[in-house]
């Protein structure tokens, strides 16, 4: 699965994107990002307020109970605001 960061949240953890293989057990976004944070320490920083941080799946916005299976690409991000 290809997992994409943006902003700080690619600051952090020092890529653009990556491609995972997600292990068995994980079926939510926030159960990717917890799963994330065993990765090291710029996972950790990156997810370290995990309700700041926004997640989209192939290009729809999602909240972190939403459902993983079958996507192609997940994004996270931190909240914008507009100006």
């Amino acid at each position: 699965m290809k997992l994409v960061y943006f902003a700080w949240v690619r600051e952090r953890i020092g890529r653009p994107d990556e491609d995972v293989d997600i292990p068995g057990g994980i079926a939510t976004v926030a159960d990717l990002v917890r799963w994330l944070k065993t990765r090291g320490v710029e996972y950790e920083y990156a997810f370290e307020n995990e309700q700041v941080v926004r997640a989209a799946i192939d290009h729809v916005h999602v909240k972190p109970d939403h459902v993983i299976a079958g996507a192609r690409e997940i994004a996270f991000f931190p909240p914008m605001t507009g100006g």
